[in-house]
């Protein structure tokens, strides 16, 4: 076994393998960048290395940065965890030139799967049920769109060398084709480097099932069972759970074979995920194979009760599997949710900024939480905005969507927009729950999962938790004496009766609220907005630290509050909400007028502009495109018009709400 390896990643799949090395007794190495330099993987390590600047092409790209680091560190095998170098042939076979064991599939393995249409070619060769498709050499833009329009739309565009829903797009009808292809081709030689396309019939209804495989050097093969990843967004994974809902014995050994049969036709090593199209009819396609561990994998873990990083480490180092397909065996039911910095309300948005209050729920046999990150550290523009993975599992699939429900209630994010909510509205729903699941779930179902802003009962409910929150604001007991009206923070007054009154914005609407407190204790509250009455009622509240203890009108509940002067968020068994305090206007406003400009929607770089100045444009023509946490955003016409000038060229860095563009709406 090795004595130390070295970590070619971060965030959270970095710490994840951390804790199975030390567990098996190996030292760790992390590499980090200058974003990363306090970053948890790097205070977990036994040692790190630092390898160049913030940028993921300034640092954890750079396979020769990387290999210097392990000849440096004394470390025997590299681990490159998910993503940036995981899939990259040529430093795999670097590693071999340097004597380092890579803990991953051989180079060819690599190649055969790094590109979708060789690898689709290889699977049809090996008999595994392909979806139709053009898989060609010829990549002009005329031969896809003649293959797609052949075919029939929908269709799905697809990168060859792609991953992680990046350089890939839906089609629905010919006209669009053409600003697909394009945006689809910029995404994918932005992100891997090439930018040629394979072009498949779109399943309208397909569920996203996939099969954990892993191989050895002895000839031994066996898979683990399947996820369903069905539930999804931009061809991202939003929650994954295993086992596949209503998956029986014979298609499970069915695909699990076929599975199988893949890797051992690329004479596969170590871990992989073969990923099927299940129809409706039962019928499933070859997808793709992931040619490393996947973020989802942690489900497989809880399901089977094996340690897949462990698994790696032992068929790195020449060891057999640690069981053949008979012994493996499936308990209970596992669900994972991703924690995004993201605004789900803005076409999920990537965010950026500090965890400035960030509470997990407490783990345990039935609650798991893999991240990189702890309160104040900062999610930035460099890398991909996931801040964590929640996982439960309990005995069955109802079971353990409930605890996943309570969970995502546990997690508390407050100094950037999350989609914790917004996975709570997906979790708890009817269609969730009846496992009426495929790709396009988030889809169809778009309406209800959006917030429901209107709920009268809720808005009366947080309004009041507001007033709770601002008549008990934080003190320094420590500092005053005991019992004296100083400690006191609810405005007390000598002789007088104390009150409050605040103005604050709340879901865009402004209220103020305004609170009494007689002299048995009970606070009188009342909002209004614009001058009309919204809410009132009475309540009593007692704060310990971040918790308010709350009698609202009879009812007696419990919320988290977390306040930075500016924005107060609370946190109750409905969710979390935040309200801005709205300063008094001082008449010093020199903000200046931006109208006719476009901004970017946050920190990002210009990869294309789209249109000459002074060309006129339509309405929802897109301008220039921005790319931001490895997605493309495009920044599109408000109206008829023309654009006057671009203010940044491709390859610029942009800050959030900075003017792109001057544009000149039509008369």
């Amino acid at each position: 076994m090795f004595s130390k390896i070295l970590i070619a990643n971060r965030g959270e799949i970095a710490c994840r393998i951390i804790r199975t090395a030390r567990a098996m007794g190996i030292k760790s190495v992390a590499v980090y960048s200058d974003a990363d330099a306090c970053a948890q993987h790097v205070l977990q390590a036994d040692e790190a290395v630092h390898i160049g600047g913030s940028a993921s092409r300034d640092s954890y790209l750079l396979s020769e940065k990387v290999l210097a680091a392990a000849k440096q560190t004394g470390a025997e095998a590299i681990h490159p965890g998910y993503g940036f170098l995981s899939e990259n042939a040529a430093f795999s076979q670097l590693c071999q030139d340097n004597n380092l064991v890579f803990i991953g599939p051989p180079v060819a393995a690599i190649e055969a799967m790094g590109s979708k249409s060789a690898a689709k070619q290889i699977m049809e060769q090996a008999g595994v049920p392909l979806v139709p498709g053009y898989h060609g050499s010829d990549q002009s833009p005329a031969t896809l769109k003649a293959a797609a329009d052949e075919m029939g739309y929908p269709v799905l565009l697809k990168a060859v060398a792609g991953g992680g829903g990046k350089g890939m797009r839906q089609v629905w009808n010919s006209a669009e084709f053409d600003e697909a292809l394009a945006a689809a081709k910029r995404e994918a030689l932005n992100g891997f480097g090439n930018d040629d396309m394979l072009v498949e019939k779109y399943l309208t209804q397909p569920r996203h099932v996939e099969i954990q495989v892993f191989c050895d050097n002895h000839g031994n093969a066996v898979y683990l069972f399947e996820r369903d990843c069905s539930v999804q967004r931009r061809h991202q994974k939003v929650l994954e759970e295993a086992p596949a809902p209503g998956m029986t014995a014979e298609l499970r050994q069915a695909m699990g074979e076929a599975a199988v049969t893949a890797a051992q036709a690329i004479d596969y090593r170590g871990a992989g995920t073969v990923e099927f199209l299940l129809d409706v009819d039962g019928r499933f396609y070859f997808m793709e194979m992931n040619t490393r561990l996947q973020v989802e994998h942690p489900v497989t873990e809880m399901v089977t009760g094996e340690d897949l990083v462990q698994w790696q480490l032992l068929v790195a180092a020449g060891h057999s599997l640690p069981k053949t397909q008979q012994q493996l065996t499936l308990n209970g039911h596992a669900v994972e949710a991703r924690i995004y910095a993201e605004d789900p309300d803005r076409e999920f948005l990537p965010a950026t900024g500090t965890l400035a209050y960030l509470r997990t729920p407490a783990e345990s046999a039935h609650v798991r939480v893999d991240s990189g990150v702890v309160e104040g550290d900062e999610v930035s523009v460099f890398y991909d905005p996931m801040i964590a993975k929640l996982i439960v599992w309990d005995q069955d699939r109802e079971r353990a969507i409930d605890r996943l429900c309570h969970a995502l209630r546990d997690y508390r994010i407050a100094g950037l927009t999350t989609n914790i909510d917004y996975l709570h509205r997906i979790a708890d729903s009817t269609p969730f729950r009846a496992a009426d699941l495929d790709t396009r779930f988030i889809e169809r179902h778009s309406e209800l999962l959006t917030a429901d802003s209107d709920n009268a009962g809720e808005l009366t409910t947080q309004l009041g938790l507001l007033a709770a929150a601002l008549a008990e604001p934080a003190t320094d007991a420590a500092a005053q004496p005991p019992h004296s009206p100083w400690q006191r923070g609810d405005d007390w007054r000598l002789n007088y009766r104390h009150q409050r009154q605040t103005r604050v914005e709340l879901a865009t609407i402004e209220y103020l609220i305004s609170s009494q407190t007689d002299d048995s204790g009970a606070i009188h509250w009342h909002a209004s907005a614009g001058g009309e009455p919204v809410a009132a009622g009475e309540l009593r509240c007692r704060r310990c630290a971040d918790t308010l203890h709350v009698t609202l009108n009879g009812h007696r509940t419990t919320a988290t509050c977390y306040d930075d002067g500016q924005q107060l968020t609370l946190f109750n068994p409905q969710g979390r909400f935040t309200a801005t305090r709205l300063l008094p206007d001082l008449g010093d406003d020199n903000s200046s007028d931006s109208s006719g400009g476009l901004q970017a929607p946050m920190n990002g770089t210009v990869v294309a502009q789209l249109v000459e100045p002074g060309s006129e444009v339509a309405a929802g023509t897109t301008l220039l495109v921005m790319e931001a946490m490895k997605m493309e955003h495009a920044i599109k016409a408000p109206s008829d018009g023309a654009v006057t000038e671009f203010y940044y060229q491709p390859g610029d860095l942009v800050s959030g709400g900075a003017e792109l563009l001057a544009f000149c709406p039509a008369q």
